[in-house]
């Protein structure tokens, strides 16, 4: 008999502090810097974002998505075999994000390790965790999107820092003997790396280069719009799908106007797209976590529901995911 894998719980966390474009663009005016909520909801369909305290770690915040999720799927910490972080602002260079995320849940003994391909981090790791599971090497894993990207926005930079938010998504992924991720996608090319990053690194105690977060956001919508329509389309060809029998799409929340590109691309009517990116922003590897559990506890996602997960991100990298919920 196949072996497959099933998410069984969904959980997600934001910080307290909710920032609209309103007191960000008044903390942006201090700075001599020009915005308003309608130029930021214009183009990025983003009305507001949650930040973090300075105190408060990726794995803080990936905590709490974890402990939702474990409740929503019936199940403790210490019946997980597998923890995998998805993140590009880690708590520390090392150890992994996981390994402290682990230590603070309390489920010692169980591989746990990081994956950095930002955006696309939790689609990557949900690939990642269901090959773990059909190979026989996990029955039971804890997959987590966690980021504060608020550390390293440049607020002198009013095209970038009205874009991101802080927060974490999370699921448990279980053996099953019935299908439930169906399909995946993953690709990356590394001649993009200017085009989003983070151009700094750490060297005998100092930052070398740039350690704030740049982008050239025209090229990455061209880009995005792309790949993201390829990578939906080479899944649904894997699993022997069509585009009419995607239930929802929840693609990376970054921007809504690539959203609902993709929807269109896929024929799908925009009320099949799942969008939390107006009240969240772009929460970078926690997007698409957040944005089904939003979902999930909102009534709309519901048993037996094919999902379409997608998203593109720095590196450049992108993948899809299709699943039966």
């Amino acid at each position: 008999m196949r072996r497959y894998s099933r998410i069984t719980g969904t959980g997600s966390h934001l910080p307290p502090r909710r920032v609209t474009n309103a007191e960000l663009a008044a903390q942006l005016a201090a700075r001599g810097l020009e915005t308003t909520d309608d130029w930021i909801v214009e183009r990025t369909g983003i009305r507001a974002r949650h930040f973090a305290e300075s105190d408060v770690t990726s794995s803080e915040l990936a905590l709490h998505a974890c402990r939702n999720a474990l409740e929503a799927a019936g199940r403790s910490a210490s019946e997980i075999d597998l923890i995998i972080v998805a993140t590009s602002t880690p708590d520390m260079v090392f150890p992994s994000t996981a390994c402290i995320l682990q230590h603070k849940l309390g489920a010692a003994g169980c591989p746990a390790f990081d994956v950095q391909a930002v955006c696309s981090g939790f689609v990557y790791a949900l690939t990642v965790a269901d090959a773990m599971i059909q190979s026989g090497s996990a029955n039971r894993a804890l997959v987590v999107g966690a980021e504060v990207f608020s550390r390293i926005l440049d607020f002198n930079d009013r095209t970038t820092c009205v874009l991101f938010g802080d927060g974490a998504g999370a699921v448990v992924l279980e053996a099953s003997d019935t299908p439930g991720i169906l399909a995946t996608d993953l690709h990356a090319d590394g001649k993009h790396v200017g085009i989003l990053c983070v151009p700094g690194n750490v060297s005998g105690g100092q930052v070398l280069g740039d350690p704030l977060l740049k982008m050239d956001g025209q090229a990455v919508f061209k880009l995005a719009v792309g790949v993201l329509e390829d990578a939906a389309r080479a899944t649904l060809a894997k699993a022997g799908k069509t585009d009419a029998d995607i239930d929802w799409l929840i693609p990376h929340q970054a921007n809504i106007r690539i959203m609902q590109s993709t929807a269109r691309k896929l024929k799908l009517p925009l009320d099949k797209l799942v969008v939390t990116v107006d009240q969240h922003g772009n929460t970078s590897a926690a997007s698409i976590p957040l944005a089904l559990d939003a979902s999930v506890r909102a009534g709309k996602v519901k048993p037996g529901d094919t999902l379409m997960l997608e998203g593109v991100g720095g590196g450049f990298t992108w993948g899809a995911v299709l699943l039966n919920f």
